[in-house]
C-alpha cells in the first residue's frame, strides 16, 4: 500500500509541469492612449447679430454765437432698444486674442424734458442708428473669452423743440451724423467649434456739438444749443466663425 501511494504521487508530480505547459499564454493588453484635451481656437473671421438696450444722456445749453453760456436747458436720457450686426477677424497667440470689428445698429433711443430756462419749451432728442469700428484685446480660458475694445463711434442724431402745453413742434428738426469714441468690454462663450454667444457693454463718448434751431412759425427766431452726449449700450451677441478650428493637444 505504501509503495502504491508513492507511485501515484510520482505520476502526479511528473504530470503537473506538462499540464502547465499546455495552458494558453496570458494575453497582452496594450496600454490605453493618453487623454487628449480639446483646445478652443478663437482665430478666424466671424459674422453675427446683436440686440439689446441703450441710453443716451444729453445735456442742452443755450449759448450765443461765440459759444458763451446764456442759460441751461437741462438734461434727459434717451432710452430704447437696438438691434444690428457685426463682422470681424480675430487671431490667437497662446491665451491672448487680438481682433478688429465693425458693427452697425438700428436704434430707437428717444427722450425729452422741459427746458429749465423756459418751461414753455420741451426739448427732444433721438438716436436712430449708430456704428462702431474697434480693435480688441482678449484673454481666453479655452472656450471662454474676456475682451476689451476701443475705437471710433458714429451716431445718427435728431433734435427738436416742442411747445410744452400743446406738443406742437416749434423749430426745424436738426439731423446730424456725429462722430466720437468708444470703449467696451465683453464676455464670450464658444458653445460649438464655430458658434459663440456674448454679452457686451459699450460706452460712447460723443462730446459737445452746437446746433442752430430756427422757429417754424413767424416771427422767425434762431437760437444756438450746445448739446453734450454720452451713450451706454448693453447687447447680447451671437457669432458664427470660420477658420481656426478646434485643435487637439496632448
Amino acid at each position: 500500500m505504501k509503495k502504491l501511494l508513492l507511485g501515484i504521487a510520482g505520476v502526479v508530480a511528473l504530470a503537473a509541469p506538462a499540464s502547465a505547459a499546455d495552458l494558453a499564454a496570458r494575453p497582452y493588453t496594450k496600454a490605453p492612449p493618453p487623454m487628449i484635451a480639446a483646445v478652443y481656437d478663437w482665430s478666424g473671421f466671424y459674422i453675427g447679430a446683436n440686440g439689446g438696450w441703450g441710453s443716451s444722456h444729453k445735456c442742452w445749453d443755450f449759448v450765443d454765437g461765440a459759444g458763451a453760456l446764456i442759460a441751461n436747458d437741462g438734461c434727459h436720457d434717451a432710452t430704447g432698444g437696438t438691434a444690428g450686426g457685426q463682422i470681424g477677424y480675430r487671431w490667437q497667440t497662446g491665451a491672448w486674442v487680438f481682433g478688429v470689428e465693425g458693427q452697425g445698429n438700428w436704434a430707437d433711443l428717444k427722450g425729452r424734458s422741459i427746458s429749465i430756462s423756459d418751461p414753455t419749451l420741451t426739448i427732444e432728442s433721438r438716436i436712430g442708428a449708430f456704428g462702431l469700428l474697434t480693435g480688441q484685446i482678449g484673454y481666453a480660458f479655452n472656450n471662454v473669452l474676456f475682451y476689451v475694445k476701443g475705437g471710433a463711434a458714429v451716431t445718427d442724431d435728431r433734435f427738436r423743440f416742442f411747445a410744452t402745453a400743446t406738443n406742437v413742434q416749434l423749430t426745424n428738426t436738426v439731423n446730424d451724423t456725429r462722430w466720437g469714441g468708444t470703449v467696451g468690454a465683453g464676455l464670450e462663450f464658444g458653445f460649438t467649434p464655430n458658434w459663440s454667444a456674448a454679452i457686451e457693454y459699450d460706452h460712447l463718448f460723443m462730446g459737445n456739438r452746437t446746433y442752430t434751431f430756427t422757429s417754424i412759425l413767424p416771427p422767425v427766431v434762431t437760437s444756438n444749443e450746445r448739446i453734450k452726449q454720452d451713450v451706454d449700450l448693453v447687447t447680447v451677441r451671437v457669432n458664427y466663425r470660420w477658420g481656426g478650428p478646434v485643435v487637439a493637444k496632448y
